[in-house]
């Protein structure tokens, strides 16, 4: 069986793959405990954004595998990978479309979000700030910044080369 895994874009004011990108965050809410947003918001959030979406296409049609929504500043507002396709670099990919756009990329991720630092660290991320109570649900975060000077999009280019 042959599968192609592809990155396309998704222009703000566009709801393509909008359902399927809630399924797979609620699925990983479910799961992890993270990306708790109510429907509202993420339904506002994504279709104000640039989204990329990583589809696998094979025989039995297309399947959303992550996605990034990214405000027009270069702040993340989600990433998500789905965890059958973790480990393959995907997150990485994502990250790097929103890099060539941007001379810095910002986000916030969960201070309990091992998984997220770790990942966000390893593509050369640094913690600017602790925010406590920054979640609805009373948890805090960490802003998180990468680039400053223009180089990102280069820096994760040549990451991605290795």
């Amino acid at each position: 069986m042959s599968v192609t895994l592809d990155i396309r874009e998704v222009e703000p004011g566009n709801e393509d793959y909008e359902q399927q990108a809630w399924e797979l965050k609620e699925t990983i809410r479910k799961r992890e405990g993270v990306l708790k947003q109510r429907r509202g918001f993420f339904s506002d959030a994504y279709r104000r954004s640039t989204v990329h979406v990583a589809i696998e296409t094979g025989q039995d049609g297309e399947r959303l595998a992550g996605f990034s929504a990214v405000r027009r500043d270069g702040y993340i507002l989600f990433l998500a990978v789905d965890p059958e396709f973790r480990g393959r670099g995907l997150g990485k990919q994502l990250i790097a479309r929103v890099a060539e756009n941007h001379a810095t990329v910002t986000c916030h991720a969960r201070t309990t979000n091992e998984n997220a630092l770790k990942f966000y660290e390893h593509l050369g991320f640094e913690v600017k700030r602790r925010i406590d109570n920054y979640y609805e649900d009373g948890g805090g975060a960490y802003y998180l910044k990468h680039g400053s000077d223009g180089g990102l999009a280069q820096r994760l280019s040549e990451f991605m080369r290795r």
